[in-house]
């Protein structure tokens, strides 16, 4: 039996120690060595610490709101923003810039009125959120955007309403956006020429008219103001006097009707002192009246009757 044979394929190998000597050095060189990943963390450290506590503070601000959520449900938001602000401030972070675009007509006052804060403040304790319903409310913002950058900055980004014509009712004066929001009552020269539209609901529906006289410019040079008759049509006053009397609900026809009227006949510079145009299959012209006419004398002939 090769019995020997066998173990001797079995066994291990025995090296020299010179040769075992040379290899563990290399062996103990390459484990000594610190791996990619502890060579990342070493160069990030002074990064990755700053992080580490702004998580750690994060997490212990979680299980506060939690524990407000159980034990005051009631008082939980008021606390937590108590909270959030207290840490903001901690770490420094403080309103330092407000940035404000898109403002044109809105009082800058106004503005930080309704942003309620001033610089100094936290800049977590402040909320993007309620400023920008309170600038929604404000008669020039018909949109805002309120943005927190952090650590310090709030930016702001209105879309103002237009001023699109004077409305006059009731003896006031105000200027109107497209919708018929009022948005100013006083100092209307800084808005340039503006149409004039009189009336109760002639704010709202002044929009559509004024749209329909813009396509006949003949017309809307030469318009005084557009009124509002019980809240169903409109009548029109033009600067030589004449009243355009337009139908319910068909304003768009008749106003292409009369503009067609006018380069075809010149209608709009005669002196009329009313256009029907309610009826659509009949127009009707009303004239100026006339001077009046002189009293005839009443004479006879043979000079003054006399009785005898």
């Amino acid at each position: 039996m090769h019995v020997m044979a066998r173990d001797a394929l079995t066994a291990p190998r025995r090296e020299p120690a010179a040769r075992r000597g040379a290899s563990a050095a290399p062996r103990r060189k390459q484990a000594d060595r610190p791996s990619r990943l502890r060579l990342w963390l070493r160069r990030r450290r002074a990064l990755l610490r700053p992080a580490g506590l702004g998580l750690l503070a994060l997490g212990a601000l979680s299980a506060v709101a939690l524990t407000l959520y159980a034990l005051d449900p009631a008082g939980r938001v008021a606390r937590l923003a108590e909270s959030v602000a207290e840490l903001g401030t901690r770490m420094g972070w403080r309103v330092q810039a407000v940035i404000l675009d898109g403002r044109e007509h809105t009082p800058i006052e106004m503005i930080r009125a309704a942003l309620g804060v001033s610089r100094g403040d936290s800049i977590l304790g402040f909320s993007p959120a309620g400023a920008k319903e309170r600038l929604e409310t404000l008669a020039w913002v018909e949109r805002a955007h309120v943005e927190r950058h952090l650590p310090d900055t709030i930016v702001v980004r209105l879309e103002e309403r237009r001023p699109f014509a004077i409305w006059q009712h009731s003896g006031q004066f105000a200027v109107i956006d497209r919708a018929g929001h009022v948005v100013a009552t006083e100092k209307f020269d800084q808005f340039g020429p503006l149409p004039l539209v009189v009336g109760a609901g002639a704010e709202r529906a002044a929009a559509a008219l004024l749209d329909r006289l813009r396509e006949q410019p003949d017309l809307a040079q030469r318009l005084q103001a557009a009124i509002r008759v019980g809240d169903r049509r409109w009548n029109l006053k033009l600067y030589n006097g004449t009243e355009v009397l337009l139908p319910e609900g068909f304003e768009a026809e008749a106003i292409e009707r009369l503009g067609e009227l006018h380069r075809q006949h010149g209608l709009l510079d005669r002196p009329v002192a009313a256009i029907d145009l309610r009826l659509p299959d009949r127009l009707i012209v009303r004239r100026n009246p006339g001077p009046p006419e002189a009293p005839a004398a009443n004479t006879q002939r043979g000079g003054r009757s006399q009785r005898g």
